[in-house]
């Protein structure tokens, strides 16, 4: 997943950050006591080029910086995903605001990949965004050489919707596939299958 940097001051897009629990996670405000676990799975490049604005490396100051802007909610909501046994930090998920608009975004660490937990967490986010605001149309991007990213989209029934270029602070300028998900198809998709 990717998400670029625009913030908009749409407040159509404004949603609170309520606890969410699916089935093996809960997701929750990222918080101090995860900056442990957070620097330890993001101070990855696997996953830093994948997206738009993690740094390589990725130290204490940088895990910092990421819980003060996620706790003044200037670019839209982040979730820290947390496992629901026995609380394991595994990643983040959230909301954007974008000059495209309302944008989904996802990442997972390394040693949590290939469980379903994207996809999870994204089903989660995608029925929070339609159903706590007006939006019709949600986005979600990713770079055009992870799959993995891809199918965690697909799985959400977004629709593919162009490329184009992303900056990247790990991987400088990057193609990326550009998808939406409009509200007459979440609403046909209610009924998420578990993965």
């Amino acid at each position: 997943m990717v998400a670029e940097a625009e913030d908009t001051e749409d407040e159509s897009y404004a949603i609170d950050c309520p606890v969410l629990a699916t089935e093996r996670l809960v997701m929750r405000a990222p918080r101090e006591s995860d900056l442990e676990q957070l620097v330890t799975l993001a101070d990855n490049r696997h996953v830093a080029e994948m997206l738009a604005r993690m740094p390589h490396p990725y130290g204490e100051a940088e895990g910092r910086t990421f819980l003060a802007m996620a706790a003044s909610r200037r670019a839209g909501i982040v979730y820290a995903l947390t496992l629901k046994d026995g609380g394991t930090f595994v990643g983040c998920a959230g909301l954007n605001t974008t000059d495209r608009g309302l944008e989904l975004g996802y990442w997972i660490g390394e040693p949590y990949w290939k469980r379903g937990y994207a996809t999870e967490a994204a089903h989660a986010l995608v029925d929070l965004a339609f159903q706590r605001t007006s939006i019709q149309v949600l986005h979600a991007s990713t770079r055009v050489i992870n799959p993995a990213s891809r199918r965690v989209i697909h799985k959400c029934g977004f629709q593919y919707a162009g490329q184009g270029m992303l900056n990247s602070i790990v991987a400088g300028q990057v193609p990326v596939e550009r998808y939406r998900l409009d509200r007459k198809t979440w609403n046909s998709l209610r009924n998420w299958i578990h993965y």
